[in-house]
């Protein structure tokens, strides 16, 4: 069956380099169709474009015929990849931000197709904070961006920037194109489910992990006091859920086990949501077995002992109500050592001092294989960021500080690594 691409032409003097590109991906049997922005006309051409791909270029979002035959949505929706190159810092901006100003971003925002970036802008926009933002959340979102080249410039400077070559941008096409198609775990959800794509993907782990079964869990667990208050923590579950999406991406079967959070499941995951540390436990067992479990979510250490039916009411007296409080079950230890025990068992460790102390000594008596150890004292909980150090038999490595997707991305290389070796 012939794949189809739809490669997005924006405005910057290398697009002159999508015609060798079209070429390149015609000549390896990839059907092309085009679409020009209205300043990538000012480079290369409808005619030559159309000469090229043997299809009709789409240029104009109100055109009458191209609106009644095909359809802006049906030609989002009908290749197998969308491509952008060059992808100015102008429409990666508005792709990140959600712009539909246009035949081309429109396209962008009602594809649900896999979408590559391939950047090409002078080295000062390419290294503007504005950009590097844009850039994460559009990893995050989801989409494969590419690396520009270092080199010299159209304007005469030197640096990163460059449009990587075409047959360089061909050879990720169909990499890209020969990945597994995961199955959209949003298709029975609301519509508003299905644009949140908030997590990141790896472009180095990218079906390193397929036929693998990855258990992960997330978040707080909410211990109840009463039928309206509980016991909980400060996780956000951004981690455990950055983490799921990238072993996703990477081909593995996932389930993320997650607790009392507001977030959308990422592509292709499977998750069983729960409130307590019991319902985890239960869940994290009913789960195995896994290649791999990375045991993410902050786990409440304690719950009440018995939680009466009816709210606890002040008696007047300015004392607290008593609390018995008894021990959670201690979910990674119970999986160091149980009889269906992953291959490889990754536990976390949120600390506020001596943290490789204190990982180090979880990761003996857990029955872990690696402790990922962060400190929790700042605004880690809850925030974008996260310093990890991984904790090892073989001692300790440090991470500087990485937004969360880059450390998932890291991780799950390192766990695709791992079970590679393992099987060996």
């Amino acid at each position: 069956m012939t794949q189809r691409v739809l490669l997005i032409i924006s405005g910057g003097i290398a697009a002159y380099k999508a015609l060798e590109l079209v070429r390149l991906l015609r000549k390896r049997g990839i059907a092309v169709r085009a679409v020009l922005t209205q300043s990538a006309q000012q480079f290369v051409t409808p005619l030559s474009l159309g000469v090229l791909t043997e299809d009709h270029v789409f240029t104009q979002l109100f055109d009458l015929k191209d609106e009644q035959e095909i359809g802006h949505i049906q030609l989002s929706r009908q290749a197998d990849l969308v491509i952008v190159a060059p992808a100015t810092a102008n429409i990666l901006a508005k792709m990140a931000n959600g712009i539909a100003d246009d035949l081309a971003t429109t396209l962008l925002l009602a594809t649900d197709k896999p979408v590559l970036a391939v950047p090409a802008m002078n080295v000062r926009m390419w290294h503007h904070k504005a950009t590097q933002r844009n850039l994460e959340r559009l990893h995050a979102d989801g989409v494969h961006i590419m690396t520009p080249d270092d080199g010299a410039m159209a304007c005469g400077e030197f640096g990163k920037g460059r449009l990587p070559e075409p047959e360089a941008i061909a050879a990720e096409i169909e990499r890209l194109l020969a990945l597994p198609k995961a199955p959209d775990p949003l298709a029975d959800q609301p519509d508003f489910a299905r644009e949140a794509r908030l997590f990141s993907t790896s472009l180095e782990t990218d079906g390193a992990l397929v036929g693998k079964h990855i258990l992960i869990t997330a978040g707080p667990t909410h211990e109840p006091i009463d039928p309206v208050r509980y016991i909980a923590n400060r996780s956000s579950g951004k981690q455990g859920f950055a983490i799921a999406a990238a072993a996703a991406q990477a081909g593995a079967r996932v389930t993320l086990v997650a607790g009392p959070v507001h977030l959308p499941t990422p592509p292709g995951v499977t998750r069983v949501d729960v409130e307590t540390a019991r319902q985890m436990l239960a869940a994290v067992e009913a789960a195995l077995p896994a290649d791999a479990a990375i045991m993410v979510a902050a786990v409440a250490d304690w719950r009440t002992a018995d939680a009466p039916d009816q709210k606890i009411k002040k008696d007047g007296t300015g004392q607290p109500a008593p609390l018995a409080l008894v021990e959670n079950p201690d979910i990674l230890a119970t999986l160091g050592h149980h009889a269906n025990r992953p291959t490889l068992l990754v536990g976390f460790a949120a600390e506020t001092q001596h943290i490789a102390d204190h990982a180090q000594a979880k990761l003996a008596k857990k029955g872990a294989d690696w402790i990922v150890a962060n400190d929790v004292s700042g605004d880690v909980m809850g925030g974008d960021a996260n310093a990890v150090q991984i904790v090892t038999a073989a001692g300790i490595e440090s991470w500087s500080t990485l937004p969360k997707s880059k450390v998932a991305d890291k991780l799950i290389e390192k766990v695709a690594h791992a079970l590679a070796a393992l099987a060996d």
